[in-house]
């Protein structure tokens, strides 16, 4: 049988229809701004989320670190949530890059409060390193796919207006909360001065993010983009994909949804599971084997073996993410080999 892939939702390979969309995209060198294809994905992008201009580069780090140094100088603080991608899963480059520090702030499942956004920004004062930028994550990768309410993040945008701060969103999986709340990309992103979303992910593109804000931002980002070593040529070969799936793969995430929270009720019938149904907001599952005798690498190893990958969180901690490559029947083939391997294991 072959190998389910529940480790993430970056493990998607290319649709055969994107791909043909791939080999007949027309190209030209990016880097002069004459790549047709970049040029239409980055329209399609700046169109979706409501704002001016896009810039198509080949990862979410690039996009999120890119941000970063827009706003900000060396020696600034910017305040993320302490689980956020930025500081789990970026190696650093805030700091080794733009000379940042992060303002680690606990939140609930990865979404921070207007207090506690508030409560971090530093005094006026020469001893304090100036507050410049607030960054949230959309959906939360760490929180398990949790999604930050439109509510939430207007308050958040009364704190940070008010105190002169820009506002940029991680926006990874950003039409995983399109999706499931009906709030349109163009709503979630207008407060922010700068968003980012993933090509790569749910949305299953093999590679590429996008940035997107006003035009004039995205022309300094352009030039950060080459000082970075994001400058690319002819990409179009890439950026078809990226039209590809914001054409065709945005509504059948809710698939991902259905299937995470329907393999959610499976692991809650396996006995010495710990999972939490209502938590389950896109297609993101976390669950513990908390009594387990094995350790979380034996655990690991045992699912492997038996044909399911997955990534740990934690200690006897897991997460398994549902994506385009995977069906309803893989939920019930996974939730059996769990079975087996948790009881084997105990």
């Amino acid at each position: 049988m072959p190998t389910i892939d529940l480790r993430s939702d970056t493990v998607t390979k290319p649709t055969p229809a994107m791909r043909e969309a791939m080999a007949q995209a027309e190209v030209g060198d990016d880097v002069y701004g004459e790549d047709p294809t970049v040029n239409r994905l980055e329209a399609m992008a700046a169109a979706l989320l409501g704002k001016e201009a896009a810039l198509f580069v080949p990862t979410g780090v690039m996009g999120n670190q890119l941000a970063i140094r827009l706003h900000t100088r060396p020696g600034d603080e910017v305040i993320v949530e302490h689980s956020s991608h930025l500081i789990r899963y970026e190696g650093g480059s805030a700091s080794s890059l733009s000379g940042v520090q992060l303002c680690c702030v606990p939140g609930d499942r990865g979404r921070l409060s207007p207090e506690s956004v508030e409560a971090a920004i530093r005094p006026r004062d020469l001893h304090n390193p100036p507050t410049t930028l607030v960054c949230l994550e959309q959906t939360h990768n760490v929180g398990g796919g949790s999604i930050y309410p439109l509510e939430t993040i207007h308050r958040i945008t009364e704190v940070v207006r008010a105190h002169g701060l820009a506002l940029h969103l991680d926006g990874a999986r950003l039409f995983n909360a399109v999706v499931k709340t009906g709030v349109s990309a163009a709503d979630f992103a207008r407060p922010f001065d700068t968003v980012s979303f993933c090509l790569s992910k749910g949305l299953g593109a093999p590679v590429g993010s996008m940035v997107v804000s006003d035009a004039a931002r995205v022309q300094k980002l352009r030039r950060l983009r080459k000082v970075f070593g994001g400058g690319m040529r002819q990409v179009g070969i890439l950026a078809a994909a990226g039209v590809y799936a914001l054409e065709h793969h945005i509504p059948r995430l809710a698939e991902d949804h259905a299937n995470a929270h329907y393999l959610a009720t499976l692991l809650q019938d396996i006995p010495g599971v710990v999972v939490d149904v209502k938590a389950v907001e896109t297609n993101m599952v976390m669950f513990q084997v908390p009594r387990s005798s094995q350790s979380t690498e034996a655990l690991l190893a045992g699912c492997r073996e038996a044909g399911v990958l997955l990534n740990a969180v934690g200690n006897r901690a897991f997460r398994v993410v549902t994506h385009l490559d995977v069906t309803r029947e893989d939920m019930v083939a996974a939730s059996l080999i769990f079975r087996r391997v948790f009881s084997a294991l105990s």
